[in-house]
């Protein structure tokens, strides 16, 4: 899971401003709702200390975003005035939330984007092709492919001596003209790094484009059955979802082979020394909402984590900070580059909902 979106909050000292809040401006009296959502949050952030040009910030942000129809949330944090990371949520909270604290609470907003995976799709014809691409953490690019050829389109029906030969015209034409449309999605594919490629459209026109693909890029293909852009739609999400249950399984694999080889992390102290060390490649990580466990922190390098203050002040470190633990873990995660997976309960036995792929291991490391 590629949490570099959080860079910006966590590149920050704070203390922040986190806000999750139903945004949603299209139905009747939503102004006024959210003008009375706006007032709560205000007074509940500004009760645990925000001060004013933050909650300024939060507002602002909130007033601001540009108008989108449906239902949907908006994840917000702010410090100093300033509101650098403002999400959409593809729907409103189960539950509105407003903290203030010295670190983000960002672990609502890593869950519900979950791991986001780069790709693209494909509304093909037999003039072009409709090509989107999305890298992750990326706006969507879009652009209208037209094929070089376009004479003979249609095949003619009926008889006649130059019958074939119209048809063979035909065929060739929409031939170089899927050449075409291939050769702009491998170009887009390879700029996003795309594990995905979505095409539907027509279906000869998607069947030639297929097979002029370069094979790294074919391996990657799903076609949908139907040619509206809604099935286009559908058949992305369910693309995308079966890449990232890949990813789960594959790190969930990794961890099993870790652990059976006497290595691996497990458990929230250990998976936190590794953190500290740098050494921790791929945390696992049930999100459990109601978790009240805690970690303490350093201010400013991100792998100063401890499960007790005494070895921060070890460390140098004057005040430590008591903090969420999953604050501080996605934190670390960030800061050290390691990566993120959410798992659940039934995946697979995580000591205190929590173990880690080691990039290494040493001496120190051993089954627990």
């Amino acid at each position: 899971m590629d949490l570099s979106y959080l860079r910006p909050l966590f590149d920050n000292p704070g203390p922040w401003a986190s806000v999750y809040l139903d945004a949603t401006r299209s139905e009747q009296n939503a102004e006024h709702q959210i003008e009375l959502r706006l007032r709560s949050v205000r007074q509940r952030l500004s009760d645990q200390g925000a001060d004013d040009a933050t909650l300024d910030a939060v507002q602002e942000a909130i007033t601001g975003y540009p108008y989108r129809s449906g239902r949907y949330g908006l994840a917000v944090f702010a410090t100093a005035g300033e509101a650098p990371l403002v999400e959409p949520l593809a729907a409103p909270p189960a539950t509105e939330i407003a903290t203030y604290g010295p670190l983000p609470h960002a672990m609502p907003l890593v869950a519900q984007r979950g791991d986001e995976i780069p790709y693209v799709r494909v509304l093909s014809d037999r003039t072009g092709a409709e090509v989107t691409g999305l890298a992750v953490d990326g706006a969507p690019r879009r652009e209208r492919v037209r094929g070089t050829e376009d004479y003979p389109i249609s095949k003619v029906r009926g008889g006649g001596w130059s019958n074939p030969r119209y048809q063979r015209a035909a065929e060739e034409t929409w031939k170089r003209n899927a050449g075409d449309v291939a050769s702009a999605v491998a170009e887009l594919a390879a700029s996003v790094g795309a594990e995905a490629i979505v095409i539907t459209g027509d279906p000869r026109s998607t069947e030639l484009t297929v097979q002029q693909l370069p094979r790294r890029w074919r391996d990657r293909v799903v076609t949908a059955s139907h040619s509206a852009e809604e099935a286009l739609g559908d058949a992305t999400v369910q693309a995308v979802a079966e890449v990232a249950d890949r990813h789960a399984r594959d790190a969930i694999d990794r961890y099993r082979t870790q652990r059976g080889e006497g290595s691996g992390s497990a458990g929230l102290a250990d998976v936190v020394t590794r953190l500290q060390r740098g050494q921790a490649d791929t945390v696992l990580l049930i999100n459990d909402a109601s978790s009240t466990d805690r970690l303490w922190i350093g201010p400013d390098d991100p792998s100063l984590v401890a499960v007790d203050q005494q070895s921060l002040r070890q460390s140098g470190i004057d005040n430590p900070i008591e903090v969420r633990a999953d604050a501080a873990l996605l934190r670390a995660i960030v800061g050290t580059g390691a990566d993120l997976v959410l798992v659940q309960p039934d995946e697979v036995e995580l000591e205190h909902g929590i173990g880690a792929i080691l990039r290494y291991a040493d001496g120190d490391t051993a089954a627990v």
